[in-house]
């Protein structure tokens, strides 16, 4: 059987990943809308490699969609579908399932959902995690919803089919209201382009200016490529409702202190895109300067796990003053794989993706600088890889503090038993990874990276970081419904 979406040397590593959430990015006030959603989603694609989708409205045909399996590149460059989304207005999503089923029988779970409502037909794309979905399935379900996919996201349009508000806008209003966890909204209606944040904004969007229409958008790249003014982050609790006559924003949400995904700033967003007024670039390598303050080791190259390791391994070089190399060198083509992953090319793991430079690496004391240890499978590939290789010694510098609790708002992360840190010492780990010495940053010391300069506030908090902490900003009332055991209080 041929792979009905593409394949990634990752998949092959047990889980041994922190999976990006989703993409989202809408426009208005363009010709051939469809175009421009399919560069933005283009440009969000590390957030999502499973499917992406496309609805668009034009006046004269109505509401069109497209939901395809696969990379951007391989989807949505085709002109006959392309001519298929006309219109003025769009949006788009880029996914990777967090919650719903996966693969090829999972189409129904690509978004944008849509639904036709009294007043007009609007369209969702969410990204986050609702903590509290299955509770509001259940309710809906008994009181008659139908549902069509497994997507946590489908209950805001059962949501707002039920609400008694006059208008598109408000019944969204209403349904959010009722939700609970991470999202970050792109919808649609005939003329409407509508982008909202939850009230701590543990997800980000942000808003462009293009030509005479707007841009709403997961990250700034997205608007990069489009050829889009950045404007602002849309903020947190805020509704943004852009019509033909200009931009109107609401609160609809009762005030709360934000705590945005500071996981954003190590590893899922783009290094080209800014977040909070900062370069996610110099943030990493940010990163890495602290690393190198907090842990020094004597070594002779300082080595990134690429691609997401590099800016914080260069910071760790600076910062050191240890040599930067290119130590690892990774397949840039190994979006699809020709070969069926059988069982012998599964035991490769990921030699497919990744392979050493045995000329700068023989002989020397290498500090390899990665984005986080998960389950810790792949990072001892990659030690052995360098042994093999013949390196001197190995020392592993990590540039996030250790992941001992999983992520539900919108981060696909193994059970907390199967987190390598929920489990072990850091020395344990060391033991365990078989390498020279192995380091994470500090909670305090990523803070200081990302520009609290006294790190930490244990009482006062300014992100979300409980994939670290185990303090999740929002009960995640569904996961312990069924057993989740959060956290006891110091």
């Amino acid at each position: 059987m041929p792979l009905s979406h593409p394949f990634d040397a990752s998949d092959l590593e047990d889980g041994d990943t922190l999976h990006e959430e989703c993409g989202v990015f809408g426009v208005s006030g363009v010709s051939n809308a469809a175009n421009f959603v399919a560069l933005g989603l283009h440009a969000l694609q590390h957030r999502g490699q499973e499917a992406g989708g496309i609805v668009v409205h034009d006046p004269d045909q109505g509401f069109n969609s497209a939901r395809r399996f696969g990379y951007v590149r391989d989807t949505f460059t085709d002109p006959a579908l392309m001519d298929t989304l006309p219109g003025p207005i769009g949006i788009g999503h880029v996914r990777y399932s967090t919650a719903g089923s996966k693969g090829a029988t999972a189409i129904r779970d690509v978004q944008p959902f849509f639904g036709e409502f009294s007043m007009g037909g609007a369209a969702i794309a969410h990204n986050g995690n609702i903590t509290n979905a299955e509770a509001l399935r259940r309710e809906l379900i008994e009181r008659g919803s139908i549902f069509q996919s497994s997507s946590d996201s489908e209950c805001i349009i059962h949501l707002m089919a039920r609400s008694l508000q006059r208008s598109i806008p408000d019944r969204m209003e209403d349904a959010l209201r009722r939700v609970e966890g991470a999202f970050s909204v792109v919808a649609m209606t005939r003329t409407k382009l509508i982008g909202v944040r939850d009230p701590l904004g543990v997800r980000p969007l942000v808003l462009g200016k293009l030509e005479e229409g707007y841009v709403l958008a997961s990250e700034t790249c997205a608007l990069d490529i489009v050829g889009a003014e950045f404007i602002r982050e849309v903020e947190p609790g805020e509704m943004i409702v852009i019509t033909p006559n200009g931009l109107e924003s609401r609160r609809p949400f009762r005030e709360a202190r934000p705590r945005f995904c500071i996981f954003e700033h190590v590893y899922f967003s783009r290094p080209d895109s800014i977040l909070g007024g900062r370069s996610v670039y110099e943030t990493r390598e940010a990163i890495g300067r602290e690393l190198a303050k907090e842990s020094p080791v004597e070594a002779d190259l300082v080595c990134p796990v690429p691609d997401s390791g590099t800016p914080a391994a260069i910071g760790y070089s600076l910062e050191s003053g240890i040599p930067y190399a290119m130590g690892i060198i990774r397949n840039q083509y190994m979006g699809r794989t020709f070969i069926e992953p059988t069982e012998q090319i599964r035991n490769m793991g990921v030699r497919l993706k990744l392979n050493v430079n045995r000329a700068l690496i023989e002989g020397k004391r290498v500090i390899l600088v990665d984005d986080s240890v998960v389950r810790g499978t792949t990072s001892r590939k990659i030690k052995e890889m360098i042994l093999d290789a013949g390196a001197a010694e190995v020392h592993f510098r990590i540039a996030s503090p250790p992941t001992a609790w999983p992520c539900f708002y919108g981060v696909d992360t193994p059970q907390r038993e199967k987190l390598l840190a929920a489990t072990m010492s850091e020395e344990e780990m060391r033991e365990h990874l078989a390498v020279d010495s192995l380091k994470f940053i500090s909670l305090d010391g990523l803070y200081r990276a990302v520009g609290e300069a006294k790190g930490r506030d244990p009482n006062q908090p300014q992100y979300c970081d409980a994939c670290f902490s185990g303090e999740y900003p929002v009960e995640p009332s569904d996961q312990i419904e069924k057993g989740f055991t959060l956290k006891a209080a110091e």
